[in-house]
């Protein structure tokens, strides 16, 4: 299989050695390049046979370079590199409860290794062969990041309904025994993998650290667009303070035994049953934040830093402004509270729980905000701006999930909006009107 070259870096050890754009790589060092991942692992060396087509001839270069220095390719794209999709047809799979209509891309499901290793995506491996599974070990993919779910391989099995689901264990072993690494998350469903069998998966990933590295538990999700899909429950303010019991007692359990907390709870858990957030500490180095845990306290850790850093006279702010703040039902309190304690006196922020109609009502995390709920729950609310966070609409875009444009929202509330990065400096710095 030969990658065709798309550029040549100037100044590169590739175009001191003479390769050009014009051609195609086929091996390093004697092994195949199916992907960006073999050509990232195999280019590290200081000492490089590079084997490349350029028009009808096989031309071998020899390249020496410091260790780690980039060779200086840029790949084109190849089926082999297209992300693998998903092979599962999981129980509480979310794009399932997509309501229909939406872009296309949204529908799209992938379930690859590589990019859990580039980009940390959650997979399952139940689409590794056996041959790409020596590969993972091969080039030292570490860490991956594992949707486990359960351990025991036949409510695995069901969950993912999936018969190649259950050799799961054999794999985090096999890993283990490789010197791997990777993180886990169990996304929960009461009466399915809680009680007896989230404890038999909580034990065996106990039992993998050091390669095992945290294991983060969210509440399953569910939209109102369920039509033909499974019955799943969800969480209450009841069952959610009970499963952060159980979590609290294999923290400190873990904390005992491995020097760290190594189970984390998801935001949604604190939200749901009214308890405080943790504090920056336990949740140690943010192993698992963008599964949603720690979030709310990384943000206000990051408020409060970045006040004290930024502020450290209090200026004051005269001008009076009314500010508009739509966020989550879930996070509405915290948030509220967070410009409570940071916004200038002059300054008045309405935090507004925006329901969430689009998906359900049930759905109530910030991030699932659409443009129409948004119109819906806003329109004819007094306020000078209106500020939104960035993680309403789609990375790199100006559209939100229901391709409603920040422009139409704008129009339709006849408002100014703001968009604000969803970090503690951002928000300092807009409370208290310091330009970036």
């Amino acid at each position: 299989m030969a990658v065709r070259i798309l550029s040549v870096t100037p100044g590169s050890p590739a175009e001191l050695a003479g390769i050009t754009a014009d051609g195609s790589i086929l091996s390093i060092n004697g092994e195949p390049i199916l992907d960006e991942i073999d050509y990232q692992a195999l280019s590290v060396e200081k000492t490089l046979t590079v084997l490349v087509r350029q028009g009808y001839e096989d031309r071998r270069f020899l390249i020496e370079k410091d260790e780690w220095e980039p060779l200086g390719l840029s790949l084109d794209e190849t089926e082999a590199m297209k992300p693998r999709h998903c092979r599962n047809h999981c129980l509480f799979c979310f794009v399932d409860q997509l309501p229909k209509g939406m872009r296309s891309t949204l529908y799209v499901k992938d379930d690859d290794w590589r990019l859990s290793l580039m980009m940390g995506n959650y997979v399952t491996l139940t689409n590794v062969s056996d041959s790409e599974f020596d590969r993972i070990i091969a080039r030292r993919a570490s860490p991956l990041y594992i949707s486990v779910h359960a351990t025991n391989p036949e409510v695995r099995c069901r969950m993912l309904r999936n018969p190649k689901a259950g050799k799961l264990m054999e794999q985090l072993r096999s890993f283990k025994e490789n010197g791997l690494e990777y993180h886990c998350q169990i996304v929960l469903c009461p009466g399915i993998n809680d009680g007896p069998i989230l404890k038999q998966t909580i034990d065996d990933l106990i039992s993998l650290w050091p390669s095992s590295r945290s294991v983060a538990i969210v509440p399953v999700g569910l939209t109102k667009h369920r039509d033909g899909l499974a019955q799943l429950a969800r969480f209450d303010r009841d069952s959610a303070g009970q499963l952060l019991d159980l979590v609290h007692e294999w923290q400190e359990q873990c904390l005992r035994e491995l020097g760290t907390r190594f189970v984390f709870p998801s935001d949604e858990f604190f939200c749901l049953s009214g308890r405080e957030v943790p504090s920056d500490e336990e949740y140690e180095d943010y192993p698992q934040i963008e599964n949603g845990v720690g979030l709310l306290r990384q943000l206000e850790h990051s408020c409060r830093e970045s006040f004290d850093y930024l502020l450290p006279d209090r200026r004051p702010v005269t001008r009076k402004k009314r500010i508009l703040v739509p966020t989550g039902v879930s996070a509405h309190s915290f948030i509220e509270q967070l410009y409570r304690r940071y916004a200038p006196e002059s300054t008045f922020v309405d935090v507004v729980a925006v329901p969430n109609r689009f998906f359900g009502e049930t759905i109530t995390v910030t991030g699932l905000i659409v443009g129409q709920d948004l119109i819906h729950t806003l329109k004819g609310r007094e306020c000078d701006e209106i500020w939104l966070a960035d993680t309403m609409l789609r990375d790199r875009t100006d559209c939100f999930l229901d391709d409603i444009t920040l422009e139409e929202v704008r129009t339709a509330l006849n408002r100014k909006i703001r968009v604000v990065p969803n970090d503690g400096e951002s928000l300092i710095r807009a409370l208290w009107e310091m330009e970036e």
